[in-house]
């Protein structure tokens, strides 16, 4: 038998670009395929697998399921989205820096006869160019995709973990946007909590991406995720006229307090946002109805906080919910709403429905659609990462919470909502 091999086609492109894996030239019987990925933050990934090879010798993994090990489907993207986390990071700070992403993997036949190849995920493709800002009290990063301008614009903004999206953001400029990660709280330059965050400050920034970005045909669009997704919807209706399109991904219908992500100290349902000088009514201020249970409970026997049960609380008052509600209808552009039906963190899907239903009862003159990710969680993001940490500390807060979801739908949900994001923006942007 000739000797084995393991081809990765391509092997070195974007990240969201699907892989084909295929083994050939294996002794019949079980293949053992394994994959690491050494993170540029120090953290370690590893995956494995066992497919059974036949008398042909060849496995492609979008034909053929393991037989057993870390994911269940014929699935290419399986070496890389079932990755378990065996070494933590030793440099937070990197976790979202763009360097590329090199996966070892390798195979191992009945025989002992070995094969590997090296799989590259690229953030920045060829021809994009980032320059981080910082004027006006303005903090951020701009990636600029190839080819002569002018582009359309997105805004990219995270949640309450505050920070800059550079992944997002460089995935979104690989697809010709001109793309701002905008930082908002906890990072250079900027306050370290998410308490008292003036609209000003992202009407500022809306200004100067239209000013110093050209957007083509004055498109500038804008989107966040958890906090950021209530953000985005949030900014739409407060500066109609300076967005033209929203992507929310797992968002809220009603302004939140400062829930995990504030100071020291301050009581959860303080304020979050501010406008003029005075703060944003959020639903769990003076409401009689919530059951803080869900969220105060603490961690037992390694058991994360599901907290999402106490969000669901918070609806029951119609009062608390009309003072503190975004009003979507105000938003002149057309809506993607991004959510996971098993959110652990808060109920994004219902809120989704709601604001859908808000859009409909207004006679939205654009475009809006939601995207359900059926059994997925909270951390819908980009495709082919590993989506196996389920339950991790909350970035300010350190309390250890569960998204909710399993690994296959939340890989799912990954891949297939940003495909819709694609679709929506290309069209909303035409």
């Amino acid at each position: 038998m000739s000797k084995p091999t393991l081809q990765i086609t391509p092997s070195d492109a974007s990240l969201d670009v699907r892989r084909r894996i295929v083994l050939d030239g294996y002794a019949a019987g079980p293949v053992q395929v394994s994959a690491e990925l050494r993170h540029p933050d120090g953290s370690v990934w590893r995956s494995e697998a066992t497919f059974t090879a036949g008398t042909d010798g060849r496995i492609d993994l979008d034909q053929q399921a393991p037989s057993a090990g870390d994911w269940q489907e014929a699935d290419a993207m399986g070496v890389v989205w079932s990755m378990r986390l065996v070494q933590p990071a030793t440099d937070a700070a990197r976790s979202d820096e763009v360097d590329p992403q090199v996966i070892s993997v390798h195979a191992r036949g009945a025989d002992g006869a070995t094969a590997q190849a090296e799989l590259i995920q690229r953030y920045v493709v060829d021809g994009v160019s980032r320059r981080d800002v910082n004027v006006d009290g303005i903090v951020g990063s701009v990636f600029t995709p190839a080819g002569a301008g002018p582009h359309p614009v997105i805004v990219v903004m995270n949640g309450s973990g505050g920070g800059i999206p550079l992944q997002r953001a460089a995935q979104w400029a690989a697809h010709g946007y001109t793309a701002f990660a905008l930082g908002y709280f906890k990072a250079p330059g900027l306050p370290a909590h998410i308490s008292g965050t003036p609209l000003e400050y992202f009407e500022r920034a809306l200004r100067w991406v239209r000013a110093e970005l050209a957007p083509r045909n004055g498109f500038v669009a804008i989107t966040g995720q958890s906090r950021g997704g209530e953000l985005s919807l949030l900014l739409g209706a407060r500066f109609p006229e300076l967005i033209d399109a929203v992507i929310a991904y797992v968002p809220s219908i009603v302004v939140h307090g400062t829930l995990r992500a504030g100071r020291p100290g301050e009581a959860p349902d303080s304020p979050v946002w501010t406008w003029q000088g005075k703060p944003l009514p959020n639903v769990w201020q003076n409401n009689p109805d919530v059951d803080w249970s869900a969220f105060k409970q603490v961690p037992t026997d390694g058991q994360p906080v599901r907290q999402a049960p106490a969000f669901v609380t918070a609806l029951r008052n119609a009062d608390a919910v009309a003072a503190a509600r975004i009003p979507v209808e105000q938003i002149k552009g057309p809506v993607l709403l991004i959510s996971g039906t098993d959110d652990g963190f808060w109920p994004s899907s219902l809120y989704s429905d709601q604001i859908v239903a808000a859009l409909r009862a207004s006679g939205h003159r654009w475009p809006y659609r939601h995207f359900q990710g059926e059994g997925a969680g909270h951390a819908i993001g980009l495709p082919n990462e590993p989506t196996t940490q389920i339950a991790k500390p909350h970035p300010v807060a350190g309390v250890v919470l569960t998204g909710g979801g399993t690994p296959q739908a939340n890989a799912h949900a990954n891949t297939d909502s940003w495909q819709a994001a694609l679709d929506f923006l290309a069209e909303a942007s035409a």
